[in-house]
């Protein structure tokens, strides 16, 4: 038997919401949107196909903000900013030198396989808000 998923619509529902925005969804939103479509949808079906998901590669995890694990469909190696007043998680444009891990992975005697960078701040929602108190 190979290591291959079956096809599920739920499965699929589920990737589906994910690759279809920016925002970094957490479980409980995808579960919500999904619900929209597929009422029998259970919370526990949502977490068990996002841990498939990133075992297979098919998405990260941007960490936890707020208590929440958020996710990226976007696998490519990329930049992310994290608003500590609101939450909001961004992918930002940023160059970052390319020889950055073999840099490190030589000066530390380790493989470097990949890195997620990540910037914390207040987005300009928040710094505007906080600048007018």
């Amino acid at each position: 038997m190979s290591g291959k998923k079956k096809y599920s619509r739920k499965r699929e529902a589920i990737l589906k919401k994910i690759r279809g925005t920016t925002a970094h969804p957490t479980a409980d939103w995808i579960y919500e949107e999904v619900k929209k479509e597929m009422p029998d949808i259970s919370l526990g079906t949502v977490y068990r196909n996002l841990a498939v998901f990133k075992d297979e590669g098919l998405i990260i995890s941007v960490g936890v903000v707020g208590g929440q694990e958020r996710f990226d469909a976007n696998t490519l190696e990329h930049t992310h900013f994290i608003c500590l007043g609101c939450g909001e998680v961004l992918d930002i444009e940023v160059d970052v030198e390319e020889s950055l891990n073999e840099s490190v992975a030589s000066k530390n005697g380790i493989d470097v396989f990949f890195r997620q960078l990540t910037f914390y701040g207040n987005c300009n929602k928040c710094h505007h808000k906080h600048k007018n108190i």
